[in-house]
């Protein structure tokens, strides 16, 4: 399977591709990170995130896309603007038809680090040695964008298993629910003949 993990931010968007091989092999097909200027029109800011990402959907053609979850920050710009750039990645993954899943820094952190509270040197430096890099991702957004897709690579399957047993307990409960009013019913439609 091959992701795209994207780290979302106006002023620097990380963007990783990565591919799982078996077991928990993983390998960085493409790390990069897009830089808009502070002071140049949002809308033109967003525009050229979007443009990227799409030129990296299109290259790179991932199976799913992993996005970082925006978590609530004491600065509600930045927030605003986190907000946004996932969005405009999320978009371009969707007409695509492909999968898009959020997953907050914490859920990341222990993918990659086994510890939800690692520091982004911590994140940086386990990124290096999975992926077998020969430089640290620098800066940390492009490694955050690669640990967004090993931590997708890594949780996806046991999600999708999650998600899949739940359906079909639901689907047994609904057959269930269905045969007891079934039997009810039955029951009494022969009480009410006597």
């Amino acid at each position: 399977m091959r992701v795209l993990g994207v780290d979302p931010g106006l002023t620097r968007c990380g963007l990783g591709v990565v591919d799982g091989g078996t077991g928990r092999s993983v390998t960085c097909v493409a790390v990069d990170v897009v830089r808009t200027p502070a002071d140049a029109d949002l809308a033109h800011r967003l525009l050229t995130v979007a443009d990227t990402v799409e030129q990296w959907l299109d290259r790179y053609r991932p199976d799913a896309v992993a996005v970082e979850r925006v978590f609530s920050q004491h600065n509600v710009r930045t927030v605003m603007g986190t907000a946004q750039a996932g969005g405009v990645v999320a978009l371009g993954a969707a007409r695509r038809g492909l999968p898009v899943v959020f997953h907050t820094p914490s859920e990341v952190k222990a993918a990659v680090t086994g510890s939800g509270r690692a520091d982004k040197n911590q994140v940086t430096t386990m990124v290096t040695r999975l992926l077998r890099l020969a430089a640290r991702p620098s800066p940390a957004d492009a490694a955050d964008a690669l640990a967004l897709a090993i931590c997708h690579l890594w949780r996806e399957p046991m999600r999708a298993r999650l998600a899949a047993a739940e359906a079909r307990a639901a689907e047994l409960a609904r057959t269930h629910k269905a045969r007891l009013a079934a039997a009810r019913k039955a029951a009494d439609t022969t009480g009410s003949a006597r």
